[in-house]
């Protein structure tokens, strides 16, 4: 069964490139433009991991992370944050929200199927 991904970022070339990169490898994509479209779309569709941006509007990266681990069916997905952001305090709080790793931008195409197929197992 094809595994199904969940790309979360405000920007639609970045939803772009990582949908395209994934894709080639196999993998069904789900995108969303922010925290709240993406927790809107968990309801309607099941997903086997989640890769989001931190900085963007409505429902930031962190905070959807929480969101998601608060639901049961969601408690151990892996959950990626792609993000400019490389920071100690901001990767702290990420961990802290429930994150399972962590990529900076621009991040290249090997770099990030290498670490879905490590954390999807």
């Amino acid at each position: 069964m094809t595994k199904k991904i969940m790309t979360v970022d405000d920007s639609a070339s970045m939803r772009q490139m990582v949908g395209f990169t994934l894709r080639q490898h196999g993998y069904d994509i789900v995108e969303a433009v922010n925290g709240a479209d993406a927790l809107k779309k968990l309801e309607k569709e099941k997903i086997d991991m989640m890769i989001t941006d931190i900085n963007m509007p409505e429902m930031d990266g962190i905070n959807l992370v929480r969101k998601v681990r608060e639901n049961p069916s969601y408690k151990f997905i892996p959950i990626i944050i792609l993000t400019t952001e490389y920071q100690t305090e901001k990767k702290e709080e990420g961990k802290a929200a429930g994150a399972t790793g962590w990529i900076v931008k621009p991040f290249r195409p090997d770099q990030l199927v290498g670490v879905v197929r490590k954390v999807m197992g």
